[in-house]
């Protein structure tokens, strides 16, 4: 639809080495105490790696997880094909222990690369002597906004029924896509038996997200302990333990929100107030004509979509949408308005799991481009669509009565592809997994 890396193979080495190293530096413990050290080697090995970006260009976190302290955190780095030494840098670990009655804990890893030359590509282990990770290699971004980025889109993902996930992995290694975007719903739940569900889950995404940046927003099935497994297990830009932030791919900002605060006020009000305050803020901020020349398509994500023509009576088959208008009576603090008022051109959401695509629309209205022929060239009014569909228990959602402002609707598993070919003409399409 218009809208004007294969593993290193130096694990096994570096694995020995560590190994190596283990033995030497435990030389004077007992036979039953080198013993126990043997048979707890296995919770030094990182897992769970996933990368997203850092807090400026040229930045890249490295996170993983380890069943025991390793007592350092460190990435290993160089550039592709070079014989230079490799560079290191430590970072910091944090002890995780999911709430849950069996307080399962684990170690939780991240280091922060800096000054990475752009559009490089690099070769990376990450770990501690104890044991380090098998190879991986990510590529940076191209320096400016003068660039073609690429993008798998997708949400409500689950660990059983993960429909998408070899298609995705497939596309990953050929080298098809710059960044992958979570829109919210992970596992199924993160914190289901006593968070091991989140474990297995971030393992099954390793062979994407050790590759590429795996940028997420929060759904509705991480809500569990205030979003505890969310905010521990990710790193996004911004300070804002993950729930809303911005970054840029070329000629593209991008801008995350939780659609959650407002769903699940018992956390507390206040954080729906900081967020719209903060994102009329980034929204202002991003429409300043020298910002728009740089970043001319802004596009918006969150989890729960404020249209959808679902037949599962949600929140969003209702006609005052609690994220379009506002909390429930005061109708204070809807997204909607920001998002007509500031230019947004792109809304992508999930939750319902499905795919939908709108015609440009404020407030029910369909606002159509330059004629009707061609509806998305100059539209009057953001482009929404929800990309829910990626594979769960859950199955997918039907339909309802098809309303004038919806565009295009499956029920298929898929998840979709972006591309911003320059400044004025953008690319998606979904992609039918079933």
């Amino acid at each position: 639809m218009w809208f004007a890396n294969k593993h290193c193979h130096h694990a096994f080495g570096l694995l020995f080495i560590g190994f190596l190293m283990t033995l030497f530096y435990d030389a004077s413990l007992g036979q039953d105490e080198f013993a126990e050290d043997i048979s707890n080697t296995g919770n030094f090995i990182p897992g769970q790696i996933h990368l997203s970006l850092g807090e400026s260009s040229g930045e890249m976190v490295v996170m993983w997880s380890t069943w025991l302290d390793t007592g350092t955190s460190e990435v290993i780095f160089r550039k592709e094909g070079d014989e230079k030494p490799w560079s290191t840098v430590t970072g910091t670990r944090t002890l995780f222990v999911d709430p849950g009655p069996k307080k399962h804990s684990q170690y939780i890893h991240r280091v922060t690369l800096t000054n990475l030359l752009p559009n490089t590509t690099y070769d990376y282990h990450c770990g501690s002597v104890l044991a380090w990770s098998a190879g991986y290699k990510f590529t940076t971004f191209p320096d400016g906004s003068d660039w073609s980025p690429r993008l798998a889109l997708f949400g409500d993902l689950g660990l059983i029924n993960a429909q998408s996930i070899p298609q995705l992995t497939k596309d990953v290694r050929q080298g098809m896509y710059d960044a992958v975007l979570h829109v919210g719903d992970f596992a199924y739940d993160m914190n289901d038996k006593d968070g091991t569900v989140g474990d297995d889950f971030m393992e099954l995404m390793e062979p994407i997200a050790a590759r590429l940046p795996y940028m997420t927003c929060v759904g509705n099935h991480e809500q569990a302990y205030n979003f505890t497994h969310y905010k521990q297990r990710f790193a996004m830009p911004g300070g804002q333990e993950n729930m809303f932030y911005t970054f840029e791919m070329g000629p593209i900002k991008f801008i995350a929100i939780s659609t959650e605060f407002y769903y699940f006020l018992n956390y507390g009000y206040k954080q729906v107030v900081f967020q719209y305050e903060w994102l009329e803020r980034t929204l202002m901020e991003a429409n300043q004509p020298e910002n728009r020349a740089k970043q001319p398509w802004v596009i918006v994500f969150g989890h729960r979509p404020m249209y959808c023509s679902n037949s599962d009576r949600d929140d969003c088959t209702k006609h005052e949408t609690i994220i379009r208008v506002g909390v429930p009576l005061l109708h204070f603090f809807g997204v909607e308005p920001l998002l007509y008022k500031y230019g947004v051109d792109l809304a992508i959401w999930a939750h319902e799991h499905s795919y939908e695509r709108l015609w440009p629309v404020y407030n029910r209205k369909v606002y159509n481009g330059t004629d009707s022929a061609n509806p998305y060239v100059n539209p009057g009014a953001p482009v929404h669509f929800t990309t829910g569909s990626a594979g769960c228990q859950e199955k997918t959602d039907s339909f309802g009565k098809k309303p004038e402002w919806s565009a295009f609707r499956s029920s298929d598993y898929g998840y979709t592809r972006l591309q911003a070919f320059n400044g004025t003409h953008l690319y998606f399409e979904q992609v039918s997994d079933d």
